[in-house]
């Protein structure tokens, strides 16, 4: 078992508003994962802030430490901070061998609202190296985010996921003309 915890709230659980109160400036990330790391449940942390999600990857300080419940306390009181508030409603939870599923997932591009879309994996690999830089992530983030790092790597080469219409822009252009024909000659 993988003793670890990701808590969060992406474009499944929250509106675009909602996200936004969490959403963290990459100049402020350091200095979010210092506190976090000072948190007496966290042992390791990292976190993934990007338009579509916020989460947070931890491993508990002692083996029974209740992480998860103190990064919920932790991002709500970010989100009172900033926009007055809570957004404790929308935050899932994800435990042990759940956590490192999701992670895996969405490394993979498997949870993206658009299925493939290839920004997510640098987006991934950008949160890991801030953690390092930060002083964040030890020996059980280093490994679990390798092995999805590598697992997301396998599934871009050796599936079709990446093909196709791959960002929402280039989804959102297809779908118009599907809807409205050719846009040919139409525009000026």
């Amino acid at each position: 078992m993988v003793p670890m915890v990701v808590v969060g709230l992406s474009h499944r659980t929250a509106p675009v508003e909602v996200r936004e109160r969490l959403a963290l400036p990459s100049d402020q990330l350091s200095g979010l994962l210092q506190r976090m790391a000072a948190l007496p449940e966290v042992g390791e942390v990292l976190c993934l802030s990007t338009c579509n999600r916020v989460e947070v990857v931890a491993t508990p300080r002692e083996p029974s430490a209740p992480v998860g419940d103190a990064l919920v306390r932790f991002l709500d009181e970010q989100a009172r901070q900033q926009s007055g508030t809570s957004v404790a409603s929308h935050l899932y939870v994800h435990s042990n061998r759940e956590a490192a599923a999701h992670l895996f997932r969405v490394a993979s591009s498997l949870d993206s609202i658009v299925v493939g879309e290839p920004q997510i994996l640098g987006q991934v690999k950008d949160a890991f190296e801030a953690a390092q830089a930060a002083g964040t992530a030890g020996t059980v983030l280093t490994r679990v985010v390798s092995r999805a790092l590598h697992a997301a790597k396998r599934v871009r080469s050796e599936t079709t996921i990446g093909e196709g219409q791959v960002s929402v822009s280039s989804v959102a252009v297809d779908l118009a003309g599907q809807i409205f024909g050719t846009l040919r000659g139409r525009l000026g």
